[in-house]
């Protein structure tokens, strides 16, 4: 049987791609092609951005309620389809379908507060130095925003995006990412339903050369937003530099995950599984190294272990299942690399280290819940983002040492803390170097949040109101009779 094709998204309509070729998407959970995404170009890129400008002035001009009414309209939609979306969400990148119905609420959330905030975009009104005079800052939009988003949440992502751009009365392009494009042009396709005006919205599949640095680099589009790798971040700045884009990255993270003497043991070890193996741990806000007082980490050690050893892993389209396959084959052959490199540099393997094969598992990429003890400062698994099912376990002296060591890394995202002490959650907010902590709590943050990073993490924000803020630039003006 031939899989559906699915075209570009440009000014309303579904187009072919200039190439004429698209690409196959595959389930990583059993090897089945289950679409073709459109093999975007050049040519695309500057048809989409001609779109969204054409479309930016009667959008922009808009009022505020009307855009919510639209952003609300899509919200429902995305409600009414949840099962259908989550469903997509699974079979292109392979989190547990329980896992991609809290992705679809979340992207709804998302889009639901971009709605409710249009009218909050507010400006202000200063005294001048001359009689009668009044100075007004404004706040207007950019105009065309170029998106990029990443393959681990493909549909929120695309909302975290979405939403706010077209709130602050921007028009978009979007460049989903090409392992997991689906779930974006489903959202695309929702927003056509929802009846979104010709080129406000426009989805260009493909890779990033092809597509992505033909966006950063397009002289129509004064805004980029990416979500991705540190490494391509920072391509992507440089590349938007030429034309002194402002450039909001989310990039990636290591975050530590502290637990101190006198921690609730059982919460703490409920987060620190969660947040390691949410999504098969291909999470920026993923626990990445797990720091234990001393005093609790032979208690703890031993209770992670039977908690992990719990974990199920296997179809990801089965209710119960905890955790699905990698992405991809190389990114399964990347972790794999980095636990034996972690080994060899002395870490004893408690669980998992490979692969998982035979039966069900032959067809996919599947890669087995792995726990790290042993694990030393100066191991390259405790610096470099693993963004796989790896926990490394870590034993500190005190808080002093658990500080110190969590913010000796190059990432500055997130952070988590588990103690009952206020003096320490005191100390945390001054000196851990992180632009995100969970105290006593588990990964997840909320779009009235601002989800930010310090360091190599990235630039700017996502979400909240201080995320809505970036979308507008401001305007000042001296206003005389």
């Amino acid at each position: 049987m031939s899989v559906k094709k699915h075209d570009l998204f440009i000014n309303g309509q579904w187009v072919k791609p200039a190439s004429g070729q698209y690409v196959t998407i595959k389930n990583p959970a059993n090897g089945v092609e289950v679409a073709a995404a459109a093999k975007g170009s050049v040519a695309d890129v500057d048809k989409a951005v001609a779109a969204a400008r054409k479309a930016f002035g009667p959008w922009s001009a808009k009022t505020a309620s009307v855009r919510a009414d639209y952003l609300y309209a899509l919200e429902n939609l995305l409600v009414r389809d949840k099962e259908k979306l989550a469903t997509i969400i699974t079979s292109e990148m392979g989190k547990p379908i329980a896992e991609a119905r809290v992705e679809v609420d979340f992207a709804a959330g998302l889009l639901r507060f971009a709605a409710e905030n249009t009218r909050r975009l507010q400006g202000e009104i200063i005294p001048g130095e001359r009689e009668g005079e009044k100075i007004l800052i404004d706040r207007v939009p950019h105009g065309v925003v170029g998106a990029i988003t990443a393959w681990n949440f493909p549909l929120a992502l695309c909302a975290r995006k979405i939403g706010p751009a077209l709130a602050a009365g921007n028009t978009i392009v979007v460049k989903p990412h090409e392992l997991s494009p689906l779930s974006a042009m489903a959202l695309a396709a929702l927003a056509q339903e929802a009846g979104l005006p010709e080129g406000v919205l426009n989805m260009v599949t493909g890779d990033g050369p092809d597509v992505g640095v033909p966006l950063v680099a397009h002289p129509n589009v004064p805004f980029i937003t990416m979500t991705g790798s540190t490494p391509a971040g920072k391509k992507i700045m440089a590349a938007a530099a030429e034309h002194l884009k402002e450039v909001r990255l989310e990039l990636g993270g290591k975050a530590p995950f502290i637990v101190m003497d006198d921690a609730d043991i059982e919460a703490a070890i409920e987060a620190a599984v969660s947040a390691r193996f949410f999504n098969g741990g291909q999470v920026c806000t993923a626990n990445e190294r797990t720091y234990v007082h001393e005093a609790v980490y032979d208690q703890f050690a031993k209770s992670l272990r039977a908690r992990v050893e719990k974990l199920k892993v296997g179809d990801p389209m089965q209710e119960g299942t905890d955790m699905g396959p990698k992405v991809s084959l190389a990114e399964l052959e990347k972790v794999d690399a980095m636990v034996q490199k972690a080994i060899a540099q002395g870490a004893k393997l408690e669980l998992g280290g490979h692969r998982l094969t035979g039966g069900q598992y032959d067809h996919g990429t599947y890669y087995a819940p792995t726990l790290l003890s042993n694990v030393t400062h100066g191991m390259d698994i405790v610096h470099n983002e693993v963004f796989g099912p790896v926990l490394s376990l870590l034993k500190v002296r005190d808080f002093d040492e658990a500080l110190r060591l969590a913010n000796e890394s190059q990432y500055g995202l997130s952070a988590y803390l588990f103690t009952k002490d206020l003096a320490r959650v005191l100390r945390m907010t001054r000196e851990l170097e992180f632009g995100e902590v969970y105290v006593n709590r588990g990964a997840g943050e909320e779009p009235q949040g601002f989800h930010h990073g310090y360091k190599n993490s990235g630039l700017g924000g996502e979400d909240g109101q201080h995320g809505l803020e970036a979308y507008v630039q401001t305007k000042t003006i001296y206003l005389n009779a």
